[in-house]
């Protein structure tokens, strides 16, 4: 009786594995240093290849940088349109969706280091435009599952009617600005509640707004 030998992995097998240490070294160094401190010469130590093997996969910086947020967008993206997706009512949709974005936020604060970025490159440097743009791709594809889910609530009645795209535009930068909050030390201070508090009651303010009839 013969035992046969293990099967090895086949060449497009190590080239797909490789590209996945690399990208998990770059992501755990983008997310460390941010894009412009950033050093390529890490990325390689971590993924343990030579920086030219990065040149492979990637034609520079910049194109590591937004597959690394390709990557991690289309999760947040699957998963927040899931947690929009749970319960009939649309209110209940965007609690939902409130407390889920919430809760990615503050359980993975490097991934709140992207944005940063892009509303202050002129405090850390120009980033590239090809940079800007996956952002740009990820806050478009966020913003329409919440103009989504308020539209649904005008079908349903439950909103009054309003331009939903500009409503999930205002609930996006309140949101994001109170999560920025935490990171302040004055700011935390000056909001006085706990952060899930403040944002819980932010979230039901928007909604009562959102319930209202439309000013004449």
């Amino acid at each position: 009786m013969t035992t046969s030998e293990p099967e090895q992995p086949g060449r497009e097998e190590k080239k797909a594995a490789q590209r996945h240490r690399i990208l998990e070294s770059a992501r755990t160094v983008f997310f460390r240093d941010g894009f412009v401190e950033a050093n390529l010469d890490d990325v390689a130590s971590g993924a343990g290849v030579a920086k030219g093997t990065l040149y492979r996969y990637f034609d520079s910086k910049a194109d590591l940088y937004v597959a690394v947020l390709s990557q991690n967008g289309k999760v947040f993206e699957e998963r927040m349109r899931e947690s929009s997706e749970q319960r009939p009512r649309a209110a209940d949709q965007l609690r939902d969706v409130g407390r889920f974005y919430y809760q990615h936020w503050t359980q993975n604060p490097e991934y709140f280091q992207i944005f940063w970025a892009v509303d202050n490159q002129e405090l850390i440097g120009e980033l590239p435009p090809e940079v800007v743009e996956e952002v740009k791709r990820l806050w478009e594809s966020c913003l329409r599952i919440l103009s989504d889910v308020i539209e649904r609530g005008v079908d349903q009645d439950a909103f009054a009617p309003c331009d939903t795209w500009e409503m999930a535009n205002i609930l996006w930068t309140v949101a994001n600005g109170l999560i920025r909050t935490e990171q302040v030390a004055p700011r935390r201070e000056l909001r006085g509640h706990p952060l899930d508090r403040v944002f819980a009651d932010m979230v039901e303010l928007v909604l009562r707004g959102l319930s209202a009839p439309p000013v004449s």
